[in-house]
C-alpha cells in the first residue's frame, strides 16, 4: 500500500499530522507493507525568495488581528502539537517561501532520506532557533538527514533543480482536489484531509487494506484542521 502525504514545511498542522498518522500506521497491522511519499505543496507560492516575517506578526495581518490575539492562535496550535509530544515555539518563527525546502526534499527523495530531511525540517522550523529559509540552514539539515553537501549545495544553488518535481506535486494535489493540508492520500483510494486523530488514520488504513481495489477517492474522516493556499490555518475552537 501507498500513502501520499501533501505538505508544506510552513504548516503546523502538516507537523502536528505527520505524527498523528505516524502513531497510526505503528498500530496498523500491515505497517511494513506501506509506502510512505512526501509530496510538495506551497502555501506562499507567490511569496519571493529571502521575503520572510515573524509568524505572530504575518496572522495578525492575515486574520486582521492583535498580535496578542495572533500570539493566543498560535498558542492553540501549540497545545495540539504538545499534546503528541513535539516541540513548538509560539515566538521567534519566520514564515516565507518554501519551494528551495521542497525541491531539497525531492533530492531526499531520490536518495532515500525523505522522511529524515523532512522530520528535521519540521523539529528546526517549529521547536528550535534555525530558520528553515536560510541556505545554509537547508545545507546543515541535509547533511544531518544523510545527503551528500555537494550534491545538496548544488540543488540549491540552481533554482531549476527539482522544480518539475514540485509542480508536478502540486498539479496533482489540484488535481485530486487538495486544497489544503495536510492531504493523504490512501494508494489513491481514500482521502484524509487535515491533521486528524490517530485512531482515524489506522481506521483509514485499515479499510483500505481491506477494501482493495477501488475506483475513486473517498473522504475518510471528515474534516480537520488544516492549512490552506492562502497560508491560512485553522485553530481548533476553545
Amino acid at each position: 500500500m501507498r500513502v501520499e502525504i501533501w505538505s508544506d514545511i510552513a504548516c503546523p498542522w502538516c507537523y502536528i499530522g505527520k505524527a498523528r498518522f505516524e502513531k497510526g500506521l505503528a498500530e496498523f497491522a500491515h505497517r511494513d507493507q506501506v509506502e510512505v511519499v512526501h509530496r510538495s505543496f506551497e502555501l506562499d507560492p507567490s511569496r519571493a525568495k529571502g521575503d520572510t516575517a515573524p509568524v505572530i506578526d504575518m496572522l495578525a495581518r492575515k486574520y486582521g488581528r492583535s498580535r496578542e490575539e495572533a500570539a493566543s492562535m498560535e498558542a492553540d496550535v501549540a497545545a495540539n502539537a504538545q499534546a503528541e509530544g513535539l516541540g513548538y515555539r509560539v515566538e521567534g518563527r519566520d514564515h516565507g517561501n518554501t519551494f528551495d525546502i521542497h525541491r531539497l526534499l525531492h533530492l531526499a527523495k531520490a536518495r532515500g532520506r525523505q522522511d529524515e530531511l523532512l522530520t528535521l525540517a519540521y523539529r528546526a522550523n517549529f521547536a528550535e532557533e534555525r530558520s528553515v529559509y536560510d541556505d545554509e540552514v537547508l545545507l546543515a539539515l541535509a547533511v544531518e538527514a544523510g545527503l551528500d553537501a555537494g550534491e545538496a549545495r548544488s540543488v540549491l544553488a540552481d533554482p531549476d533543480a527539482y522544480a518539475d518535481d514540485v509542480r508536478a506535486d502540486e498539479r496533482e494535489a489540484a488535481e485530486l482536489g487538495a486544497s489544503a493540508v495536510p492531504f493523504f492520500v490512501l494508494d489513491r483510494r481514500y482521502g484524509i484531509s487535515g491533521g486528524q486523530p490517530s485512531e482515524v488514520f489506522v481506521q483509514a488504513l485499515e479499510q483500505a487494506w481491506k477494501d482493495r481495489p477501488a475506483t475513486a477517492l473517498t473522504p475518510v474522516g471528515g474534516d480537520a484542521e488544516a492549512c490552506g493556499p492562502d497560508g491560512a490555518c485553522e485553530v481548533p475552537r476553545s
